[in-house]
This record gives C-alpha cells, sequence and structure tokens, in this order.
C-alpha cells in the first residue's frame, strides 16, 4: 500500500484552499491576538501616563478592524497567501516586517482622519498601536512558522506534493535536478527526465525517453510541473517542447540561459534618433558607489570589531589543530582583473599544493579537521573583512577565483570576465542560492552577472541577512 491509498480524498482535492485558508486563518488570529495584548500591555505599563485610564477594548475595535484590513492587503499584495511551498527563510521574514508595518503605519493614517474625528479615544491609543505593531511581528512569525511545519508533515505523508519532469541536458538540467534533490521542503517529487535531442543528463532520475514522449509521459505518470531546463535550445526547439505539454493544468517554467535573464533588464535607448536596445547600462557608479562603499566600510569596520575576540580565539584553535599558519593569503583577481590577496584562516595542510593548484572538492583529504567545520560555516572567510577594510573587496559581490583559473575559465565561459566590473565579495548571489564550492562555474556566472545588471543597497543587505540564516540554519550542502 503506497502513501496515495492512504489519503483523504477530501484533502487531496482540496489540499491548496486549506493551506490558504490555514495562512489566512493564522494571520488574523495573530493580528487580533496581538492587538489585545498591545492593549493589556499598554494599560500595565502606562508610559506616559494614560489620559483615559478607563478606556475598554471595545472602543479599539475600529482601529483594529484598520489594522486587520491593511495588514492583510499588504500581505496579499506581498504573495503571502499564495504560498505553496514551505520554505520559511529570510524572504518570508522580511515580508512579514514589511507588511506588518506598512500596514500598522496605512491604519493609523486612516484612523487620524476618520475616526479621530468621532471620537477623542482614538487620541490615546498611540502606545497600543506601538505594542501591537511589535507583537504581531512576532505572532505572525511564530504562527506562520507552526503552518509551516503542519504543512511538511502533510507533504510528509504525499499529500501537495508536485510531481515534476525535467526537461534538458547537460550541467543546466543536473543543476535542477541537484537543486531539487538537495530541497525535499519545497515538496517536488522528481518524476523523471526527458532527454533533450538524445543528450543525456547523468543523474539517478530515471529517463523517461525524448521530447517526442513528453505527451505520453505526461499523461501517464500524472506530471503537474515540466521545467526546461535547455540553455541552448533554438526558439523552435523551446516551442516544440511547449507544443507537447497539452495538459491545461500543467504548470510549465524554463531555467533562463544568460540573456534570457538580461533581457528583462534592457531599455530602449536611442543614438541620433535610431533606437537602441541598452543590455549592459551598468547600475553601480556614481552615488550608488559611495552607497555601497559607505555600507561596506560601516558593517565590516563594526564588525571587526565585535568579532575580534572571536576571530583570535578560532586563531589560536587552528594553530593547535596543525601545523602551519593561522591565516592564509591567495592571490585572487578582483575590479578590472587586478590581482590582490584575499586573507583567509588556513583549512588545509600546509603542503595542500605541492603539486600544483587543485580544485577543492567533496571529503578532500588536504583540508584539516578543523578545516571542515569552517569552511562548511563560512568562518574561514572572516579575515577579508580586512580586504573589504582596504578596498581591495566588498561585503557582497562575485567571489574571486586565482589568476590560474580566471585564465582558464574566460576561455569557456561567455562573458566571464564580465564578472570583473565590480569588486568581489565575501559573499554573494550565487552564494547564498547554493553554488559554492565543487559547482557549475556557468551557474555561478549566470548569478554573478544578473547580481551586477540588478544592484540595489536593499540586494545587498538581503544577500548578507541570507548568508547569516544559511549559516546559522546550516542550510549550505556545498561549502567543500
Amino acid at each position: 500500500m503506497n502513501a496515495a491509498d492512504t489519503q483523504s480524498p477530501f484533502l487531496r482535492r482540496n489540499y491548496q484552499t486549506l493551506i490558504t485558508g490555514s495562512l489566512l486563518l493564522a494571520d488574523v488570529a495573530a493580528i487580533v491576538a496581538a492587538f489585545y495584548a498591545g492593549y493589556r500591555l499598554r494599560r500595565l505599563i502606562p508610559l506616559p501616563e494614560i489620559a483615559d485610564p478607563n478606556m475598554r477594548f471595545t472602543a479599539l475595535l475600529p482601529l483594529l478592524a484598520l489594522q486587520l484590513f491593511a495588514i492583510m492587503v499588504a500581505f496579499f499584495i506581498g504573495r503571502m497567501y499564495h504560498r505553496q511551498r514551505t520554505r520559511f527563510g529570510y524572504d518570508e521574514v522580511a515580508t512579514i516586517v514589511s507588511g506588518v508595518s506598512i500596514g500598522t503605519l496605512i491604519s493609523i493614517a486612516v484612523a487620524s482622519f476618520t475616526l479621530k474625528t468621532t471620537s477623542g479615544a482614538y487620541d490615546y491609543s498611540r502606545g497600543t498601536v506601538i505594542y501591537a505593531w511589535l507583537i504581531t511581528i512576532l505572532l505572525v512569525l511564530l504562527f506562520r512558522a507552526a503552518q509551516s511545519r503542519a504543512q511538511r508533515a502533510l507533504q510528509a505523508r504525499g499529500y501537495g506534493r508536485t510531481r515534476v519532469v525535467v526537461v534538458g541536458e547537460g550541467d543546466a538540467a543536473l543543476a535542477v535536478l541537484q537543486r531539487i534533490s538537495s530541497s525535499p521542503r519545497l515538496g517536488y517529487d522528481i518524476v523523471g527526465t526527458i532527454q533533450f535531442d538524445n543528450a543525456r543528463t547523468w543523474s539517478d532520475a530515471p529517463q523517461l525517453g525524448t521530447v517526442d514522449d513528453l505527451s505520453r509521459v505526461i499523461e501517464r505518470e500524472q506530471v503537474d510541473e515540466v521545467i526546461i531546463a535547455a540553455p541552448e535550445a533554438t526558439s523552435q526547439e523551446m516551442i516544440r517542447v511547449i507544443s507537447k505539454c497539452d495538459r491545461s493544468t500543467i504548470s510549465i517554467k524554463v531555467y533562463p540561459d544568460v540573456f534570457q535573464i538580461m533581457a528583462g533588464q534592457m531599455t530602449m535607448g536611442e543614438l541620433g534618433g535610431l533606437p537602441l536596445l541598452n543590455v549592459r547600462d551598468v547600475a553601480l557608479r556614481g552615488w550608488k558607489l559611495t552607497l555601497k562603499r559607505g555600507l561596506d566600510v560601516t558593517l565590516s569596520l563594526v564588525g571587526f570589531i565585535l568579532i575580534s575576540p572571536f576571530l583570535l580565539a578560532l586563531a589560536i584553535i587552528i594553530k593547535l589543530d596543525s601545523r602551519g599558519p593561522a591565516f592564509y593569503a591567495q592571490e585572487r583577481m578582483g575590479l578590472d582583473g587586478e590581482p590582490f590577496w584575499c586573507i583567509k584562516f588556513r583549512s588545509m595542510r600546509t603542503d595542500a599544493e605541492k603539486g600544483g593548484p587543485g580544485w577543492t572538492v567533496k571529503d578532500d583529504p588536504r583540508v584539516t579537521r578543523l578545516g571542515k567545520f569552517i569552511r562548511r560555516t563560512n568562518l574561514d572567510e572572516l579575515p577579508q573583512l580586512v580586504n573589504v577594510l582596504k578596498g581591495e573587496m566588498s561585503l557582497v559581490g562575485p567571489r574571486p577565483e586565482r589568476p590560474v583559473y580566471v585564465e582558464e575559465f574566460r576561455k569557456q565561459i561567455p562573458r566571464y570576465m564580465e564578472r570583473h566590473r565590480e569588486k568581489s565579495g565575501i559573499t554573494g548571489w550565487a552564494q547564498v542560492n547554493g553554488l559554492r564550492g565543487d559547482t557549475s562555474i556557468e551557474e555561478r556566472t549566470k548569478y554573478d552577472l544578473w547580481y551586477i545588471e540588478n544592484w540595489s543597497l536593499w540586494l545587498d543587505i538581503r544577500i548578507i541577512w541570507r548568508t547569516i540564516w544559511n549559516t546559522i540554519s546550516r542550510n549550505d550542502d556545498n561549502a567543500y
């Protein structure tokens, strides 16, 4: 008997409706409970003094209704009720904080123009609103985390899982398969792969045939989603694949190549009246460059001061763990292809490269006992705060490579050298998306170019926090 035989037919048919409903109920309960808790806390801590200490909670119900409506609308706009996967991470936390904050501000503004004119009681609700704002963030996080655990339990029993077929070839298809396999919380079940023009993808997933067999595979295996991972395919070949996905309920996703990623960022320009497409409209120049440098100096200086005792202790432990210096400087290539010495905590034996430079792989025997831990937790990168302060690196940017590898990659990977249009970073967009260690250089390059073309201060802050989150949650299996 398989898992499908023991499932409730009602729950299976109405799974997504019930998930959306549970999210709505969790948010309503959290907002109402937080508002009442804010009201009670305001009475317990009357700072400043409450002008009307006898004010009843029922007098604040109109304000609660406004706040409830505004926050729910903010969550809806932030697609907080479109969730099919159970990944509860930094992105959702950031959306919750911003949604609650925006909703609270809107409710205060509306109350100031409406409720305040009819009742003086609302002059004394500011403390309640401030307390409720903070408690709402906390309770929504807790309630949604509990809902996420319940959803994962349902997915473990087979409910709400997405049956996916990957159509593709080579590294692109393999990258998609590896990401799905390493992220069970996403709720995907790999049915198998479809070969693209007989180009075999070397993976453990079942090979289900060629593109000509796709329609029959979708019907036979009851496929919910098709992911096309063939960056080199022509437009005619892509249309041929999509035309085979003839079930109306099936979802189709395409893993893009570099040009497709850039296409969404193109802008129109002109040359004496001749229309031109701006593909490389570099974002990081002028005041933006100054802003990024200010963030680098501020955060790296504060961070270096705060963790300096820890860095000293770690250096001593490294010295005691194996022979050799605690720090290791290696030549890397940075901005505009200029070499610099990248500082790291030593994680390998001192004779690791006696036979010449070698790429680090999983279970590399050259890595010391302590080195395995500090590489997995990114602690070996912390001394690069010195490189940031010196202006050789940034906190966020494409990871720097050794000159010997750069010379090799630039001949094999189109646009590879464009990674060097910006400073290298301690962490980057590719790294927080799992592309660390022995992973595809082509895929890393795509992420790096996307970061360069889409830079913003908020994106840097987001990447920094996701790096911290991944380190704490150990959500990184590619750090060799």
